[in-house]
């Protein structure tokens, strides 16, 4: 019993009812002016060159959120569209919405005015002279009995209420939801967000990964040495690395927070400097050859690569420790080719162990481009080639 009347404690059902009774406000007023059966017609005649106005369709969306189910415009469920019609599939749904809302509106209303005016009837029927009867149903005589009909009508009353508001939600969800188009633009941009987030959690792990790995190289390789002064360089090369972590990690919370807001201040491969500097501050050698122009790589294609440089030689210092490295990047012939090669000091890595290495080649596969991880000549090779067009 308390589940039935559940809906009858909830605001969005008497605001469904209100909407099909705002669809029959502005012809109603002319039936107080004449009251003839063809306005209807006339009404139902007008709605359709309406709807071919592309702002009708945001009109009726933001009252369909609004009063079926509840929402604002910034709240909304992306069930029901805001946005004007972009095609005539648009406005054609768009012609049959108002139409069908225009009826319904009228069948509710006729039909819980008559409900309301019947039980008022029924009410005052013990009571008044034949003469004062409102309701369109004659109740003849003033019996007590017609008082028990009275919930059988409130009943009638609210199924109607209950009907006609879950059967319009029904139609709005149908006529105004997005189209084809719309969904797939939708299911892309989506699939956008959920890549800019697995690139910035990339991003953020080889950061932080690369900054944690050499702050602890350095903290060990400082104990060990007991030298002031290299105890000095060592705290100095920890803080610029932290520094720069830090700023890396502010730049992504801001992403994060701000989802419109524009990726910028990213690190690309002219900015690769740092990186060496680091690993070499680390107790690490490294050997670095250049040719061709870094500045002349496109944007995306140099930042992933100061990213894959990054965790190729936060790898070296994690599993290799302070053993040399080499570093070659090549601007060839429309291609960046990236190389890092360091002896082998420990196990092998099997294939697709650690989350580095599958990093480095799923930026590798994006970009269109591929990578090849593994021992080469007693050495570990990390050799990244990415096409730059």
């Amino acid at each position: 019993m308390v589940r039935l009347l559940r809906p009858f404690g909830r605001a969005v059902t008497y605001t469904r009812w209100l909407h099909l009774g705002i669809s029959i406000v502005w012809p109603s007023l002319w039936l107080f002016v004449r009251e003839e059966w063809w306005i209807w017609v006339v009404a139902a005649v007008a709605l359709a060159p309406a709807a071919l106005v592309p702002a009708m369709r945001t009109v009726e969306g933001l009252q369909a959120r609004l009063l079926l189910t509840g929402h604002r415009h910034d709240q909304g469920s992306t069930d029901i569209v805001v946005a004007p019609s972009r095609s005539w599939s648009d406005r054609g749904r768009l012609v049959v919405w108002l139409e069908a809302r225009l009826l319904l509106g009228y069948v509710t209303t006729m039909l819980s005015a008559q409900l309301l005016f019947a039980t008022l009837d029924l009410v005052s029927a013990p009571f008044r002279r034949d003469s004062e009867r409102v309701g369109p149903i004659p109740f003849e005589g003033h019996h007590w009995w017609h008082l028990l009909l009275v919930p059988l009508l409130l009943v009638t009353l609210g199924m109607v209420v209950l009907a006609s508001g879950r059967l319009i939600t029904a139609l709005a969800l149908r006529l105004l939801g997005p189209s084809p188009a719309e969904r797939l633009a939708a299911m892309e941009e989506r699939t956008e967000q959920l890549l800019e987030r697995t690139r910035i959690a990339g991003e953020l792990h080889d950061s932080i990964g690369h900054a944690l790995t050499v702050a602890v190289v350095q903290a060990g390789a400082a104990r060990a040495a007991g030298d002031p002064a290299f105890t000095d360089r060592a705290l100095a090369a920890i803080e610029e690395t932290g520094r720069a972590a830090l700023e890396d990690l502010e730049r992504v919370l801001g992403v994060l927070r701000e989802s419109e807001r524009p990726v910028s201040s990213r690190p690309t491969l002219t900015d690769a400097d740092r990186l060496l500097e680091s690993a070499r501050a680390s107790g690490t050698k490294v050997d670095v050859e250049t040719t061709g122009p870094l500045d002349s790589v496109p944007g995306p294609v140099s930042r992933e690569g100061y990213r894959i440089l990054q965790e190729s030689l936060t790898n070296v210092l994690r599993h290799g420790g302070s053993v040399p490295a080499a570093v070659r990047i090549a601007v060839v012939d429309g291609t960046l080719t990236l190389e890092i090669r360091n002896p082998l000091t420990a196990e092998i890595p099997g294939p697709g162990r650690g989350s580095g290495l599958r990093g480095i080649r799923e930026r590798a596969a994006l970009l269109g481009g591929h990578a090849r991880t593994g021992p080469d000549e007693g050495d570990w090779q990390v050799h990244v080639e990415l096409p730059m067009s």
